[in-house]
């Protein structure tokens, strides 16, 4: 399916600040750019590069006062994420190398204090992706979605007890659950089409059965039309905007929207639209 995202930011510096946005999408066997638009008012000089993880990053120095950033693509993406239930485990030692970083635990991901809890919630399930899905339904089932619950600083741990966050805590839970059974799993953040309320969203990402699978605890069944934007260990290595100046950057305002492609374009979209040929 062919999917329209923009995504526009107003920010305010203080004075001068350097900043990396995380903003663009990349082609992959899952996704596929169509097209695109990146602008920046004012305008400022940008230098891209490519992380550890492989996302796009955009660095640039923002100049003091305001500035709004309007990112848009058109996107071939898949209508349905693969589903596996008899998928094994991956085998530690046929993990490929760039896949063994995702067994670590990391700053909102304890995994290695969170075996126990693990084990409880996949019972006797298969070893692989039945565990995982146990897990992606114990997290959607037990834990509650709520804003105001939890901060930056907010782990696995820390959700499990409130019993409640957003989509990106539930990531967090799944990846150290999933961790801590020696089970790959990383962050995965960017668009899902028919999110309710419209933001940017976070879900994760299991390697089992020799590759990577998609799982979202906010959804009560697998969803397709997704965009992604960025993989990493958790939120550190994800965040859309990081700035460096002696002041923060001020986030003003933030709007996304994401609809088929043959769905009315927004009247400040620059998109073409492809059935206009």
């Amino acid at each position: 399916m062919k999917l329209k995202a923009a995504c526009s930011i107003s920010v305010t510096a203080a004075s001068d600040c350097p900043m990396v946005a995380m903003l663009r999408p990349r082609s992959g066997p899952a996704q596929w750019v169509v097209s695109e638009r990146y602008d920046l008012h004012p305008w400022a000089p940008v230098d891209e590069y490519a992380d550890g993880y492989g996302n796009l990053c955009q660095r640039l120095v923002v100049p003091k006062g305001q500035m709004h950033i309007r990112v848009e693509v058109l996107m071939e993406v898949e209508d349905h994420i693969a589903v596996a239930p008899d998928a094994p485990m991956t085998p530690i030692t046929a993990l490929p190398a760039d896949v063994l970083r995702y067994l670590l635990q990391s700053r909102y991901c304890p995994s290695d204090m969170m075996q126990d809890q693990a084990l409880t919630v996949v019972g006797r399930a298969a070893p692989g992706y039945a565990q995982v899905e146990k897990i992606r339904a114990w997290i959607q089932k037990n834990l509650q979605y709520r804003y105001g619950v939890s901060t930056a600083s907010t782990d696995a741990l820390d959700t499990l007890e409130h019993g409640a966050g957003v989509c990106r805590d539930f990531a967090h839970v799944g990846i150290a659950l999933c961790r801590s059974l020696q089970i790959p799993a990383r962050m995965v953040v960017g668009y899902l089409h028919g999110l309710k309320p419209m933001d940017l969203h976070a879900w994760f990402e299991a390697f089992v059965g020799g590759r990577w699978y998609t799982f979202d605890a906010t959804q009560d069944a697998p969803r397709g039309g997704r965009i992604v934007l960025a993989y990493g260990h958790d939120a550190a290595d994800v965040a859309f905007i990081s700035d460096y100046g002696l002041q923060p950057l001020q986030l003003d305002d933030m709007h996304i929207e994401v609809m088929a492609a043959d769905d009315t374009l927004p009247p400040d979209s620059g998109l073409d639209d492809p059935n206009d040929d």
